[in-house]
């Protein structure tokens, strides 16, 4: 079982494990109000953010999967994440089994297609890894950057339901058939 992040690299970008670090860069994105409206609607303070990182960080030795601190390469400044959970969601109807995908990059990097590259190396890594039959993902449905990158990803729109008392929308997309499964 994987107990940390591999780094991933890809054309203009790394995805590797967090670090203390990160803290400033990963609060200034989850604080921007543009961002969180999609993601709860508000913007998260610093001591949540710390919180949040800390459990983000602790996926990995426990599910063997968890999320990525994205950097750009030309630079090494970290401008989202990306990833894997299992949160536990009291999503009605639940979610299909199995490890949710996520993303949140910084409103700096939106429309320069780092979000997509990150995507694909992730969902590499899954497929060639882990290789679950099917990866869910949620997304707020006024979301449409999200809902079309999910759409280019591979996944289909699934029965929208309920969280936390409101609509979501549901993506899930399937293992592809030449995606080898792990030994």
């Amino acid at each position: 079982m994987q107990r940390s992040a591999p780094r991933l690299e890809t054309g203009r970008l790394i995805l590797r494990e967090f670090r203390r670090d990160d803290l400033a860069a990963y609060a200034a994105t989850l604080g921007d109000a543009v961002i969180m409206r999609h993601l709860g609607g508000q913007p998260v303070s610093r001591e949540d953010s710390w919180r949040k990182l800390m459990m983000i960080v602790g996926q990995w030795p426990l599910l063997g999967y968890g999320y990525w601190a994205v950097e750009r390469r030309d630079d090494g400044r970290m401008v989202g994440h990306v990833g894997f959970c299992d949160f536990e969601r009291a999503v009605e109807p639940p979610l299909a089994p199995g490890p949710e995908m996520g993303w949140i990059f910084d409103a700096s990097v939106h429309g320069e297609g780092m979000a997509g590259e990150a995507c694909r190396a992730a969902l590499a890594w899954i497929d060639s890894t882990l290789a679950p039959a099917t990866i869910p993902a949620i997304i707020n449905p006024d979301n449409q950057a999200s809902i079309r990158l999910a759409e280019r990803l591979g996944f289909e729109r699934r029965p929208d339901a309920v969280y936390h008392g409101g609509p979501i929308t549901v993506f899930e997309r399937r293992r592809p058939a030449a995606a080898p499964v792990a030994a």
